[in-house]
């Protein structure tokens, strides 16, 4: 929604080169919601979608914040304005959500190498037992 809103005040303003990023971050933010709501992610088992979802916030939250401060330093008009203090609003929200996919990813980064060796050693203990 902020993207939306963001993309919406850039399309009233001066530089409306800037509406680009903003319209590539929501039909992104668009994808991944009807992704995981419509279960693709579950049928798509190749991709890891928490670590598309982490990219997406880092450069969203780079972008917005590097867009932001050129719309409010360089522009004068409202709309520029507007887009700006919502960029900065919503490169806070991303980087939110950068912080909260990043302890998923960790998190999950550390079940995955913790359970590799051990599930070896009950593998092997497993054929030891069979061939007593």
């Amino acid at each position: 929604v902020l993207s939306f809103i963001i993309f919406i005040c850039y399309i009233a303003s001066v530089p409306t080169a800037f509406m680009m990023a903003a319209l590539l971050e929501f039909l992104l933010a668009l994808f991944l919601f009807f992704a995981y709501a419509s279960k693709l992610n579950e049928k798509f088992k190749g991709l890891y979608w928490p670590l598309m979802d982490f990219l997406r916030c880092v450069t969203a939250a780079i972008i917005y914040f590097a867009i932001s401060i050129a719309a409010v330093s360089k522009y004068s008009d409202g709309a520029s304005k507007a887009a700006g203090v919502f960029g900065f609003i919503a490169t806070i929200v991303y980087a939110i959500d950068f912080y909260i996919t990043f302890n998923d990813l960790v998190t999950f980064l550390k079940q995955g190498s913790s359970d590799s060796p051990e599930g070896r050693k009950s593998e092997d203990e497993d054929s030891d037992s069979d061939s007593d």
